[in-house]
């Protein structure tokens, strides 16, 4: 069987301190396909380069399982940036642009990146056009047939709008919301009555609670900086979304009776069947794990659940779908958007990202069963097999 070990160490690794500030940042290519690698860029307090590894190393994993031999986009290899500042430090936006200069020949170049914790889409766009840069995703043009109209039909996908919030913002949770359906499908949990409890409303959260709340589920508990609403009866979850700002906090003036304030930590602990964590990484381990009783951990956030965690958890019967088919979709979506597999069209958008995940996500439960494994397990095992293929088609594989 196909193995996706980590290799001796990643392609590249680079630390980077700011002249002004003595704030640092870190850049990790885990690898190449075609000459190019894909990932985000994170800005927040305490990120450190062993973060920032892992993360490219998932990335990795994340596009090789998007593998599809018919589809014109062909996933490139996992990288990641990661900045140590708090975004809403006054400092933070020269930091960023700073940091896209230094590291412009590799975006130039290799690396494709675009928002990710702390960061939205916008103000990665505006630094990375104060760095020189003419695009985040530049490094991948040369791989596409029409270059200019892949740009201007990514354009237009980033400008649709759904009921006032941009498609961007949706995607990716609109991929978490389909995880969590397809894992209530396979165990034939009805969705009315389904409570879910939501860590971090910010775009990756706030967007799966709103599909989820659509869809039928009831979600008991939202978490932002300041601590946990909770209503077992259901949150209001448009009104929150309303209420909230742009770093998914929550003007306490909406909450509605019934509405309840609790600790920040108290999450973890609520009633619920679903808990989707959606803001930072590791923040379950070992220490909090058996606070947790619900049935499904679905993580929107990259690599929320530290491995020992999740082992406990698995033998108390708790299954985690991993990051890498849960939230892939708005890494995804960039590509299918970019390559020509889908147009600029909301619909066709929401709809080619369910069918997509649900598939994806059903090869990996059934492949659990099969090796007796995990989500986890099966999903790299996936993934392995794909990056063969990959290799095997190209040549180009690093």
């Amino acid at each position: 069987m196909p193995s996706l070990q980590p290799p001796p160490s990643p392609l590249i690794s680079l630390e980077w301190t700011d002249h002004v500030t003595g704030r640092r940042g870190y850049f990790v290519v885990d690898r190449l396909v075609r000459g190019v690698a894909s990932g985000g860029l994170r800005m927040r307090a305490g990120c450190t380069l062993e973060e920032v590894t892992g993360l490219a190393r998932g990335m990795t994993v994340k596009e090789a399982l998007h593998y599809d031999p018919k589809a014109r986009y062909v996933p490139l290899g996992g990288a990641k940036g990661g900045i140590d500042c708090d975004p809403r430090n006054p400092e933070a936006y020269g930091v960023l642009v700073r940091f896209l200069r230094a590291l412009r020949p590799y975006v130039a170049c290799c690396w494709t990146t675009g928002e990710d914790l702390g960061l939205s889409q916008d103000t990665v766009d505006r630094a990375a056009a104060e760095a020189g840069l003419v695009s985040t995703v530049q490094a991948v043009y040369p791989l596409l047939d029409d270059a200019a109209g892949a740009r201007s039909r990514l354009a237009d996908a980033f400008a649709c709008e759904v009921d006032g919030i941009a498609l961007d913002a949706l995607v990716g949770g609109c991929g978490v919301a389909e995880a969590v359906l397809t894992a209530l499908d396979h165990t034939r949990m009805p969705y009315a009555g389904t409570r879910v409890a939501v860590q971090g409303f910010g775009t990756m959260g706030g967007a799966t609670a709103r599909f989820l709340s659509r869809a039928g589920l009831t979600v008991v508990a939202v978490s932002d900086v300041l601590g946990t609403v909770v209503n077992p009866a259901g949150l209001d979850v448009e009104a929150l979304l309303r209420a909230r700002d742009g770093f998914g906090t929550v003007d306490r003036a909406a909450l509605r009776e019934g509405d309840r304030e609790m600790p920040g930590d108290a999450w973890l602990a609520v009633d619920a069947d679903v808990l989707v964590p959606a803001a930072l990484s590791n923040v379950i381990d070992c220490t909090n794990q058996h606070r947790i009783s619900a049935r499904w951990i679905v993580e929107a956030a990259n690599m929320p659940v530290l491995p020992a965690a999740e082992s406990l958890m698995t033998n108390r019967g708790i299954a985690v779908l991993p990051d890498v088919v849960a939230n892939s979709a708005t890494n995804a979506w960039w590509w299918w958007t970019l390559f020509g597999d889908i147009t600029a069209d909301c619909d066709e958008a929401f709809a080619h990202i369910r069918t997509s995940i649900r598939e994806l996500l059903g090869r990996v439960l059934a492949r659990a069963e099969a090796d007796g494994t995990g989500p986890r397990a099966a999903a790299h095992a996936l993934a392995a097999e794909n990056l063969t293929e990959i290799t095997e088609r190209f040549g180009t594989y690093s």
